[in-house]
Formats: C-alpha cells, structure tokens, sequence
C-alpha cells in the first residue's frame, strides 16, 4: 500500500477541520500511486450530504516547490469546465499545508474507474479531453521546466551504464545509442508550447463509460511542446501493455478525438513519428533507472522497461510513419 506517512485519527480529524470540509467520517489509505502517501477521506457536516476527497501527503520524491504550479493549475483547468479536480484551500486559503514536516493537500474526488482495456470511443474522449486541457491552460500565468526532459533522459540512461541496459536486455544499449543520437540531433525547438499533462496513462483518467470524468496525477504538468503530450498520450494509450501489439482503432480515434477540439498544425502532425520517439524514450529511461535500482525489499515493483523500448522500435520503424495524419 502506498502509505508511507502514518496519520492517526486524531490528527487526520484535526487537518479537516483546517480544511474546513466537514467531520471526518473515514479515511482509508489508498494503495496506487508509488511516490506520495493517499487516503480517500469521507467527511460529514451537520446538514449536508456526505463528501469525499483525496488527501495527499508528499513524500522526499515530490519537492514542494512546484506544488503551487500543480495545485494552481488544477484550480485554473476546472474553472474552466475541464475535468480535473479542485483542490480544497485551508481557512487562511492555502491550497497546501505542512505537516510533520510534510506538505499535504486535500483534493476534490471524482468519481469513474481507470479502464485497463479501452475502446476506441474510449480513446477518442480521451484525446477530446487532453486537447480541452491545452486550450484551457493557454492563459495560465505559471510556467514550470520539464524535469523528465532529453537532458534527463541523457543523465538517466548514463547512469544505468551500458552493462546495467544489457543485463536487462542484449540489444537495449544498442537500441538507446541510437535513439538518443537521433532525438539530440532531430528534437524540434520551433513547435507550439504550452501547459501539458505529460503523463496521461489510462490509471491517470477516470472515465464512466464512453465519457472521461476525471483527469489526475498532474505531478509531472510542465511547460513544454504540446504536441509531445499528444505523444506521450499515444505511446501510454495505443499499444498493448507489454509493448508488442500495436492498436491502431486506438491510435485512430485518440488523434481524432484531440483534433476535433484542437486541431495540430501541419508542424505539429509532421513532428509526431519523432515525438513518439521522445515519448518513448522518456518511459524506457525511467523505468530502465528503476529496474537497476529499486531495492529488493521495496514496496513497490519496477515495470518492465522493454514494454517501453518496443514502442521505440516501432515508432522508429519508418514503414509505421502513416499510423499519424499527414
């Protein structure tokens, strides 16, 4: 489970009521997510239907410096009917507290389940929302650096040494020089930027059906180019778990669901076959850093970061360039 941070009932009832959200009526720990502590917390006022909310307690891995960029833009995003939840401000109109050293935050709850085998109606919605996302968060006044961008991927992946990439597979080295060298070389600086997501893996949405009720986790949002979101958002979406099967209703419908809200430019569209790669290549760096370096003994287990470098090898294939609108 992840919870690292233990709160016992006294102090969780007393963080409520700072939040002035109610009595606490329950708080049971929330086992996803591996970098922050979660709980989803029932409250009740005198008169009043019960509500729920998630709180979130961040860990060494979170700095807490951006949490005002994280938190502000959830506030901007859902003023603007996208499907993101508010954060809940404290009495002095905090959107974070400290405590036991550690910052905390008391979200909206939303409700809808992460699909793990998604249709292509479910994709189209996705990629609908993603786009809403881009075009609300042109205003937002905040700007923030990609902490996972190339220069990480660079440092992440020298730091796994080429023998730490062949003990995970013979060819992964191989398959990382060469990228690399490509994406150094080809990785545009002239494309549309903007508030992204960065992130929006299936468990990051929550969705009733055909209709996307919730997008979370916007721990890695950045400033960045926004068609890579778009990529990132393919890579995570479009293939089967392990990276083998590729699917392209998927592809279809999520690229078609983003452009009847926010159409890419001919740039854009053209850049794609090369942003997938960063996309990739971003997912490969981390979870190969992970695999060489997770403690044996720790809660959570690594992914496999081949499902990772398969997706590279077919967005580098250039016979699979056309699965992208020209």
């Amino acid at each position: 489970m992840a919870v690292y941070t233990r709160l016992g009932a006294e102090e969780m009832a007393a963080i409520m009521t700072a939040f002035d959200v109610g009595t606490l009526v329950s708080a049971k720990g929330i086992a996803e997510g591996v970098s922050n502590s979660n709980w989803l917390i029932e409250t009740q006022r005198a008169q009043g239907p019960a509500r729920r909310f998630i709180l979130t307690v961040y860990e060494s891995r979170t700095d807490t410096a951006d949490l005002p960029f994280f938190l502000d833009l959830l506030d901007h995003l859902a003023a603007r009917d996208c499907p993101v939840p508010r954060t809940m401000h404290d009495r002095e109109g905090a959107s974070h507290r400290f405590h036991q050293g550690k910052a905390l935050a008391l979200i909206e709850f939303l409700p809808g389940v992460s699909v793990s085998d998604p249709t292509p109606a479910q994709a189209r919605a996705v990629g609908a929302a993603l786009a809403q996302v881009h075009l609300a968060a042109a205003d937002f006044g905040s700007e923030r650096a990609n902490s996972m961008g190339p220069a990480a991927w660079r440092q992440l992946l020298g730091d796994c040494g080429r023998e730490g990439l062949e003990s995970i597979h013979p060819e992964l080295a191989r398959i990382v020089d060469r990228e690399l060298a490509v994406l150094a070389a080809r990785w545009p600086a002239d494309l549309p930027r903007g508030v992204i997501h960065a992130d929006l893996f299936p468990d990051n949405v929550l969705m009733l059906g055909d209709k996307v009720t919730g997008l979370i986790d916007f721990y890695f949002a950045c400033t960045d180019i926004t068609a890579y979101d778009v990529a990132v958002t393919h890579a995570a979406w479009c293939f089967s778990a392990d990276g083998t099967r590729f699917m392209p209703a998927l592809s279809a419908a999520l690229i078609e669901g983003y452009e009847g809200v926010r159409p890419l430019a001919p740039a854009e569209r053209a850049a794609l076959p090369l942003l997938a790669r960063g996309a990739a290549m971003r997912f490969l760096a981390t979870r190969a850093y992970d695999w060489l370096n997770t403690p044996d003994d720790a809660l959570v287990t690594p992914k496999d970061p081949m499902a990772f470098a398969r997706r590279l090898e077919f967005y580098a294939d250039r016979a699979n360039a056309g699965i992208f609108p020209a």
